[in-house]
């Protein structure tokens, strides 16, 4: 079994990591430098994951040293860190750290990005001249290619010409949870098929575990055992699933998916393959999405700074910003301004229970939704987490409840085929500036979180209005 050394100094933290990382790997422990040092010497792990947030100034000492020791200088180490150490990221890196996660992380993700740190040149023993010409001229057609959609044809084409599958798909997940064919062997280009998430067990699986599927025998497998009566009369015997993961909230939800008829099902070749031709179209995807949406690299800078990521929103930064200038023009011309705090009720609960790639689809609906009702002149946030933030300039208090009623009831509405006829509700506190009754932007933004806690406390699913004496 592979090893794996935690570094961290507090006991409940490498407790949580272990239980994380114990199924697949051997864990090692150390709470210090020394005795992380010590460790990698005496008993080489495979790879290395080194809290930040627990050893603080310490970490980049400790990335260092194991760089910089002759045991231990080849051995990968992953950084774990939060948001508020961003700073600190550039450190690790720099002091030789292969790659990072921000807490709190998703344990799958975490698992996927050991395994891909893992492979070794052994990894591709099992595969044939063919198939490395395969990845080969694969890299280079779609590094250039500039169209996702023409990007995820090439894949499935050279896919079907080089593997021993009856079909080779690309399958999207949208935003409202529903599966489709971005692209497929046996349908012609640009052309997508709406299909029932609930016929694909094995893609609903890698959905909510973001790790690849294996299903070796589609008639025995109980995995199948709820679509065994529909697919009884296919010629297929094995099917495999793949994650196309590279920055999920940039590319979306992709997954390659592969069907054999022989008995021999999905091989190791098989296997090593659809994995290595996942990461490298999570790569072409990410770059391609990513021209196509901006013209220039300039503006694409500009949209990052302001923007969040998963839901195109603005960050709480902008919104602040935005905010205190339009405070500024209320006050300057007696107008009113209003401002809705709310936050998504049991969010953690959705998370824990359909997985985090249900919970962005959950975060991106709802953005949709509050982009549906904004005026040009009004301005939303991604405020932080599962926290959202709406500026109402010219709005007195009763078209700020209204407009915060309408969003309430638009998102308890919301259908998501992934929580399984469960709804998403939100608390939702508004206040109003109006006849200087507040001193300050911050003071207007305060009391509408103010409100929303209130909402919270009162039952949840509501809306609380600031009292604000004028």
């Amino acid at each position: 079994m592979r090893k794996v050394l935690v570094i961290d100094q507090q006991v409940f933290s490498r407790i949580k990591l272990k239980d994380s990382l114990s199924s697949e790997y051997f864990v090692l422990e150390a709470n210090n430098e020394k005795e992380a040092v010590g460790l990698a010497k005496t008993n080489p792990p495979d790879l290395v994951i080194l809290d930040m947030e627990m050893l603080g100034e310490n970490s980049s000492s400790v990335c260092r040293k194991l760089k910089e020791t002759r045991e231990t200088k080849n051995i990968p180490l992953i950084l774990l860190y939060t948001n508020e150490q961003r700073d600190d990221i550039a450190n690790g890196l720099h002091s030789g750290a292969d790659d990072y996660l921000t807490k709190p992380f998703n344990p799958n993700d975490l698992l996927a990005r050991i395994e891909i740190h893992l492979r070794t040149r052994d990894y591709y023993a099992d595969l044939r001249k063919i198939d490395l010409l395969m990845l080969l001229e694969l890299t280079e057609i779609i590094s250039v290619t500039r169209n996702p959609k023409r990007i995820l044809s090439i894949i499935v084409e050279r896919m079907i010409e080089t593997i021993d599958v009856s079909r080779c798909s690309i399958i999207g997940i949208n935003d409202f949870g529903e599966l489709l064919v971005i692209a497929s062997s046996d349908l012609p280009e640009n052309k997508e098929i709406k299909l029932n998430l609930k016929r694909y067990p094995e893609i609903e699986k890698a959905l909510s575990t973001q790790r690849p599927i294996v299903v070796q025998d589609v008639k025995s497998n109980p995995l199948m055992k709820s679509v065994r009566e529909n697919i009884k009369d296919l010629p297929d015997n094995s099917i495999f699933v793949v994650p196309i993961v590279k920055k999920q909230n940039v590319i979306g939800t992709f997954f390659l998916r592969t069907a054999s008829p022989l008995k021999d099902g999905i091989t190791d070749r098989i296997f090593k393959l659809c994995q290595i031709i996942a990461s490298i179209s999570g790569n072409a995807l990410e770059n391609a999405m990513i021209f196509e949406s901006m013209e220039t690299n300039k503006k694409l800078l500009e949209e990052l700074s302001v923007r969040d990521s998963l839901t195109q929103l603005y960050n709480h930064q902008y919104y602040h910003t935005r905010f205190e200038e339009e405070f500024s023009r209320a006050q300057r011309y007696d107008l009113p301004l209003s401002c809705i705090f709310f936050d998504i009720d049991d969010f953690k609960k959705i998370n824990d229970r359909y997985g985090h790639l249900t919970g962005d689809m959950v975060l991106r609906q709802i953005a949709r939704l509050i982009k549906k009702l904004l005026r040009k002149s009004d301005i939303s946030a991604r405020y932080g987490g599962e926290e959202f933030a709406i500026c109402l300039p010219n709005t007195g208090t009763d078209s700020a409840n209204q407009f915060a009623e309408r969003l309430l009831v638009l998102i308890r509405e919301l259908s998501i085929q992934q929580l399984k006829g469960e709804h998403v509700t939100v608390s939702m506190g508004t206040s109003t500036y109006m006849n200087n009754n507040v001193a300050s932007y911050r003071e207007l933004i305060q009391l509408a979180d103010k409100a929303m806690y209130q909402a919270k406390e009162s039952g949840k699913n509501r809306i609380c209005c600031a009292n604000i004496l004028s």
